[in-house]
This record gives structure tokens, sequence and C-alpha cells, in this order.
């Protein structure tokens, strides 16, 4: 096996500025936790890490070192949404991900080289997406979750394919760059030793008597004598992701990037999975003290085929919000999908000559309803009904029809154009073409029908369909024409 550990050193700060634009100076902002009593620093912007302020440290010491700090409360919860975000993620390469080590996904890539190319590319390929998520990462591969993970910590990008490499590299480790704890870190240095290899040449027993069969069950592991296979992550079946603001959003404008940022998260899960979306929902959460008695407004964004293209998705969205009238200002966003269908992308030409701005119908319908509502959009279906005015019926719903009908009784000819009522036809017919076709139903819900149908040519030349009651004096009715 081969694993890749992706380290994220500054998950929770990542999180933070994901759902900010431009109101968070990033060389000044530091994240708290929620002690009221005594807040320490969780993280803190790189200026001010250069300027001394450490994690663990109090809020009063570090505004000591860098009276210019912000400091923001920390939310743990937005820093789990991100890790279980890059896992998804990762799990569009790889089958086998893990997320046992904290701030940390455990990716196996034995066979993710043969489909995405050699490390390099894949190495290459990964950082351009991290990127594009806004995440600060560290990569190492190595044959065992663990060395993978204590190389990352030493240098990044490192990639060891064999076992006795590995051991080779493992040796040269400083302690730190291991997962002991911060009282066996001091009783090794406490002991002489600074290097792994230190602690190699130990024997097993004292090690065991003085740190227990945990520490050198760790060892094993990280040198790959014993198997080490953590438990694997699985993506959930639906998304569910959420913004909050420190302020209140009255326009749509403003809203423009948290929307853009929780469609590209909805994107990145719809890709790991091979999948798509053909309905979501948009929630626009308000203040609960001010409005107490205001649910969230709920737009509900649906497409005619299943998508995955953020572009689309995020247009289709804007539209909505736009043509939607928001009782309230905004304090939250929230994206829910809920059923996420295989995706099936568009069959293309291979010569396609078409321009790249121009739409496709479904493409079409949907910005259409996005823009004029659910009600002005709706297609054609047919009914097994044999009157005229019950054989089609409108289909709003964005999804696909799930009934067939192709056994439906085949009718004659019918007319492109159907009058909405019968018109007394002027004369008689100047030539009949083919009928009658004789049309007897409706009894059973009191619109009886008794009609023989004809496709007529008129004295002026025109094609049409005509019909007459039975019996020979009933006068002709015009019902429609022929193109």
């Amino acid at each position: 096996m081969l694993w890749a550990a992706l380290l994220l050193p500054r998950l929770a700060f990542d999180a933070l500025l994901r759902q900010r634009d431009t109101d968070v100076d990033v060389n000044t902002t530091a994240l708290i936790s929620r002690d009221q009593a005594r807040p320490l620093i969780v993280d803190a912007a790189p200026r001010a890490l250069a300027a001394g302020v450490r994690r663990g440290q109090s809020l009063a010491a570090a505004q000591a070192l860098f009276p210019t700090l912000r400091p923001l409360p920390h939310d743990p919860a937005q820093a789990l949404a991100l890790r279980e975000l890059i896992a998804s993620w990762a799990y569009g390469y790889s089958s086998q991900v893990s997320l046992r080590e904290a701030d940390t996904v455990l990716i196996e890539i034995g066979g993710s080289l043969s489909l995405f190319g050699p490390w390099p590319l894949l190495e290459r390929r990964w950082r351009t997406d991290l990127a594009e998520l806004g995440v600060t990462h560290r990569l190492a591969a190595a044959p065992t979750a663990l060395g993978a993970l204590a190389l990352a910590r030493s240098q990044d990008g490192t990639m060891i394919p064999q076992l006795p490499v590995l051991h080779t590299a493992l040796a040269g480790l400083r302690i730190g760059h291991c997962q002991f704890d911060a009282a066996t870190v001091e009783a090794l240095q406490g002991m002489g030793l600074r290097h792994l290899r230190d602690v190699f040449h130990l024997p097993r027993a004292g090690l065991i008597r003085r740190f227990g069969a945990g520490f050198v069950d760790y060892l094993d592991r990280l040198r790959g004598d014993l198997p080490d296979l953590p438990p694997l992550y699985r993506p959930p079946d639906l998304f569910h992701a959420r913004m909050e603001f420190d302020h209140e959003i009255e326009s749509s404008e403003a809203l423009r990037f948290p929307l853009r940022r929780l469609i590209g998260d909805l994107c990145t899960f719809l890709h790991s999975r091979d999948g798509g979306v053909q309905q979501f929902d948009l929630l626009l959460e308000h203040d609960p003290l001010q409005f107490k008695q205001l649910a969230p407004t709920c737009l509900r964004i649906g497409t005619q085929t299943p998508q995955r293209d953020p572009i689309t998705l995020f247009d289709l969205c804007l539209l909505r919000l736009q043509a939607s009238t928001i009782p309230a200002p905004v304090r939250a966003l929230c994206l829910r999908a809920e059923e996420l269908p295989p995706f099936v992308p568009a069959a293309r030409d291979l010569f396609d000559a078409r321009n790249g701005t121009q739409l496709d119908w479904p493409q079409l319908a949907d910005r259409l309803r996005s823009r004029l509502g659910d009600e002005a959009v709706y297609r054609i279906e047919a009914r097994d009904d044999p009157r005229p005015e019950h054989a089609w019926s409108k289909r709003r719903s964005v999804r696909e029809a799930t009934a067939q009908y192709h056994a439906l009784r085949r009718p004659g000819a019918r007319p492109t154009w159907l009058l909405r009522r019968p018109l007394p036809l002027r004369g008689e017919p100047g030539r009949i073409l083919a009928g009658p076709e004789r049309i007897e139903s409706g009894w059973w819900d009191g619109g009886d029908l008794r009609r023989d149908y004809y496709v007529i040519e008129t004295r002026e030349g025109q094609r049409a369909w005509a019909f007459r009651g039975i019996g020979d004096e009933a006068p002709w009715l015009l019902h429609g024409w022929f193109a």
C-alpha cells in the first residue's frame, strides 16, 4: 500500500477565511476560544505569529505583543465541516480515505497512480484543487499512513515508495515530528534522545516498561512492521452546508460570494461521488431575535437534468434570488441537497460547431424557470384519452417523466394547430382526404363526446381537421389546421 498524508496545519483559520470575503484582514486576525473568562489563541495570522503570538497563549498576552490583533471567535463546527469537505474531495481520487488523525486526511494512492499518473502529476493536481478550495496544506507519501504523516510534518512534498527507504528517512526525523504526547516527548528529550534513530536503538522491553505497549505498537505501525489499516471514510448521501454572517445582509449582490462558495463546495462533493443534483434548497435564515415568527425563506432550485457545473448552478441560484422577494435581512445562508442522482454528461458531436454561449434546451428551460417562476415553463405530455381536448396536459415538474406512454393507442392524423374550441366550417368541404375516425368517449366524467373526424381540404385548398356529429344532418365544425 502507498498512503498520502494531507496535513491541514491551519484548518480552523482556513475555515474562517473561506466564509468571509473582504471583511477579514488576514494579517491581523486571530482565532480565540469561546472561553469568556480566559480566551486563548487557537490560531493567528502569519504576521501575528511572527510578532510572537503563539497558539494556546492568552488573548491579553497576545495583544500585548501585537496591539492591532483583531480577535474572532473560533467555531469548531466550521473546521469539522471543511475537513469533511476535503475528505469528500479526496474520495474522488481514492476509495480508501481516513479521518483517523486530527487535522489530517489519509489517502491510499496505490491504485490512484495508475489512473491519475505518477506522483508529481498527482501532487500538482492536488495542490491546484486545494488552492481553489482555499486550504493550507502539506503533503507526503509513504508505504505507511503514520510514516506519511511524520514525513509531511518534516518536509512538504516528500515521496518514499519503499519500506527500506522509509526506515532510513524515519531514522533521521526529530522526535517532535511524530505523534507522541507532550509528556512522552519531554521524557524522551530528558533521556537525551533527539531523533527517531535513538528511539529505535533502545531495547523494546525497556520501552514497554517505561512508556507502555501502545508506544511500541505505534513505532511498529510507523515503520510498517505491523499492519495498520485506519477506519475508512464514506461520504454522506446528502449535502448540507451553512454560512452564518456577523451582520445582516439586505441585498442579493452581497450574497454572491457566500453563494458562490456554497455552490463550489456542492460541486466538489458531487464530483467525488461522480453524481449530480437535480433539485436542492437554498435557505435564507433571518435574525431569530428580531423576527421570531418568520421562518427561513426557502428557494427551491430545480433543473431538467442532473447538473454539477458550478457556473450553471450559480447562475440559476442568482436568477432565482434576484426574482424573489426576501421578507427580511439575511443572517445565514444554507444549501441543502438530499437527492443526488447519477450524473450523465450530455452527448456532443465530435465536430460540434455551436457557439460556446449557446444554451441547450434543458439549460434554457432552467434559466427561464429561475427567472420567471416554475409555473411559466412546462412541457406537453400525452394522456391516454381519445378526446382531443383531453389528449394532452401540462407538466411543470422539473423532473423527467417516469411514466412511459409507448403503449398508448395510436390515433389517426392529428393537426399541428388545435383550436381552443371548434368553429363552424364555412360551407361544405372541398374534398375529404381521410376519415371518418369515430371518437366516442367521456361518458364517465360528464364530458360525453360522439364525433366523426375527417381530414378535409377546404375550397381554398387548406388542409384541415373537421368533424360532424353522428348523423347525416349534423353541421361541420372545424377543430384544427395541418401545417
